[in-house]
């Protein structure tokens, strides 16, 4: 089964028709590491999900310092999607961790498939609210939790990742100085 097939389809079901639409409104797309998806001060074409690789999503403060948001490997969404949705600017880098294939999705195809497909508007209802209540736990996180329960939320929820990413790049997502992953580890 397609991968964004079966990734619609753990909240709705699908014809094969239907998936043949869906899917001929995005664009397949291949990147080596270290290549951009999106670059800060640049248009956001699309939203991105990933088939296969790994990609970062950061913003990198005046003095150099790069503070990832977000991580994404197969079967996720990413994009900055302040700059997709309101047609501005991005204010993030996403970049491939590793060689990354992704399903690009315009805005504007995004808007077609749910004014012709009720069930595509309901799954990205229902993606974007279960987005919505991991970015509260990872805010609420940032301002409760201590380094260390932190490191070990991020270990539980997604083991592979430590395999595939960097400890610096870790240390930058849960706001640590590298030498205080290496404690946590």
């Amino acid at each position: 089964m397609h991968p964004l097939r079966a990734h619609i389809e753990k909240i709705t079901p699908l014809t094969d028709a239907e998936f043949d639409y869906i899917l001929s409104h995005f664009t397949p797309r291949k990147l080596k590491k270290h290549q951009f998806l999106v670059q800060a001060g640049m248009a956001v074409e699309c939203d991105y999900f990933v088939i296969s690789g790994l990609v970062k999503a950061y913003f990198t403060s005046e003095d150099g310092k790069q503070h990832i948001l977000q991580f994404g490997m197969e079967d996720w969404w990413i994009t900055d999607f302040q700059a997709y949705f309101n047609g501005t600017a991005a204010t993030l880098d996403i970049d491939c961790i590793e060689d990354t294939e992704v399903l690009c999705l315009p805005l504007v195809n995004r808007e077609k498939l749910c004014a012709d497909l009720h069930k595509i508007e309901h799954f990205f209802r229902k993606k974007s609210n279960g987005g919505y209540v991991a970015l509260q736990r990872r805010i609420l996180s940032l301002m409760n939790n201590s380094a260390k329960e932190r490191y070990e939320t991020l270990l539980a929820q997604y083991p592979t990742l430590f395999q595939r990413v960097p400890k610096t790049l870790i240390a930058s997502y849960l706001g640590v100085s590298r030498e205080t992953l290496s404690r946590l580890s």
